[in-house]
């Protein structure tokens, strides 16, 4: 199988790793791909967002039924970059334009959960000023102001502050305004077909730039899989009340999807909600949950394009953990600098692999051969061991090894799930 996948950040290299260590990918293409993806997949440049010529690439790299493309970031699966793949023959991972909807509206989101059954949050859609205040009254702090549209992680403000949340929610054209969810976040990914839904391994990630949830809102600073705090059913629980209903409702409405359903959720009093959809796999969870997937990924995601899941056999995992740290530039996430040289990662390859490993966020290569910083979130640094303990000591000890000046990277993931397990005795 020829696999081209779409995208250039962790995540992205994250698949490809996966994907370069499936014995039945016979050739890796990326695009635009970053310094890291470079090691592990041919490059191509491409603008993400523009299906005719990620149709055109496929073409030219001679894709064809039996191969595929994997379209990574949310903006080109809502510009219809998947639809113009599948639309000159080719098996593309990732929904349709409209399906993707799911993740770039959030009203969307709201009104097909509604005809599913699905629990989240009470909320209101807003356009107005007065309708804006008439929400923020009707929920007090604190507010959950979230831009309808995408905003690459980025649109949604959570504060106690009424100022800031009117002023966030008057600076979006359309905007959901909804309850606060108290208890822990999960993320849980589903691989499905459009009819058939497969879920991954549940995963954390730390939003807030700093230690102890201080600072602001990021893209996401770390993750980590499993969840030994989490209720043993919860993942078959999350499927029958959340996932499947919702991949039921938009096949009903005649716009199947078929790709990474991402949901978002908070386990709280009243038992678990949904925060969001997200149509792809999420960054940095990924980064943590594939590093303990066994089972090839190319035929995993092949099966969902073709609409052939129901047949696939159980997924196999590693045991033991995963935890990612995110190493970002200096001033991310207000005005990340970038330019740095990024220094220690073959001493990360030659002292820390294969149970510790970097992978590439925002990095290019430099005209003098030199890996540079390219983006606010510069790497993902991701390790597995027996336990959360163990994943997170050479999680950090690759960490260490890499300088990059001006960075900064939260020192707690994972700590408290990791000392929950400990003491609770079953060892992550």
């Amino acid at each position: 199988m020829k696999v081209l996948v779409i995208g250039g950040g962790a995540r992205e290299h994250a698949l490809c790793r996966s994907l370069s260590l499936d014995p039945d990918v016979t050739a890796l293409h990326c695009a635009p791909g970053n310094a890291g993806i470079a090691e592990v997949a041919t490059l191509h440049e491409v603008d993400p967002l523009d299906g005719t010529a990620v149709a055109e690439l496929a073409g030219a790299l001679g894709l064809g039924g039996g191969d595929l493309v994997v379209v990574g970031p949310e903006a080109p699966l809502v510009a219809g970059v998947a639809d113009a793949v599948r639309a000159r023959g080719v098996p593309a991972f990732g929904p349709s334009a409209e399906a993707a909807r799911l993740e770039g509206s959030k009203a969307f989101a709201k009104d097909v959960m509604a005809a599913a059954g699905v629990p989240t949050a009470r909320a209101y859609v807003c356009t107005t000023a007065p309708e804006v205040d008439e929400a923020l009254d009707a929920f007090g702090p604190p507010y959950v102001v979230k831009d309808d549209g995408l905003a690459a992680g980025k649109g949604v403000v959570v504060t106690g502050d009424l100022a800031a949340a009117r002023a966030h929610a008057l600076s979006c054209e359309r905007v959901v305004i909804e309850e606060f969810l108290d208890g822990p976040e999960v993320s849980l990914f589903a691989v499905t077909d459009g009819e058939t839904v497969v879920p991954l391994r549940p995963a954390q990630d730390f939003k807030r730039a700093h230690d102890a949830d201080e600072g602001p809102n990021t893209g996401g600073m770390g993750a980590y899989t499993p969840l030994p705090w989490a209720d043993p059913k919860l993942v078959d629980e999350v499927l029958d009340t959340v996932l499947q209903p919702t991949v039921d409702e938009l096949r009903r409405r005649g716009t199947p999807f078929a790709g990474l359903l991402y949901a978002g959720l908070a386990v709280t009093s009243r038992g678990v909600r949904v925060i969001e959809f997200n149509a792809r796999f999420g960054d940095p969870e990924t980064q943590a949950v594939l590093a303990l997937l066994r089972t090839p990924l190319a035929a995993l995601l092949h099966a969902a394009a073709t609409g052939e899941l129901a047949a696939f056999p159980p997924l196999r995992w590693t045991e033991g953990a995963a935890v990612t740290v995110v190493v970002a530039a200096k001033d991310y996430p207000a005005a990340p600098r970038t330019g740095d040289p990024v220094e220690g990662l073959d001493e990360v390859a030659a002292e820390d692999a294969p149970d510790a490993y970097v992978l590439h966020a925002g990095t290019k290569r430099s005209d003098d051969g030199r890996i540079v910083s390219a983006g606010g979130r510069v790497l993902s640094v991701t390790a597995t061991g027996s336990d959360l303990t163990v994943a997170r000591e050479r999680a950090y000890r690759a960490v260490r090894r890499i300088s990059l000046d001006g960075s900064h990277h939260r020192t707690d993931i994972a700590r408290a799930a990791a000392e929950d397990a400990r003491t609770a005795g079953h060892g992550g």
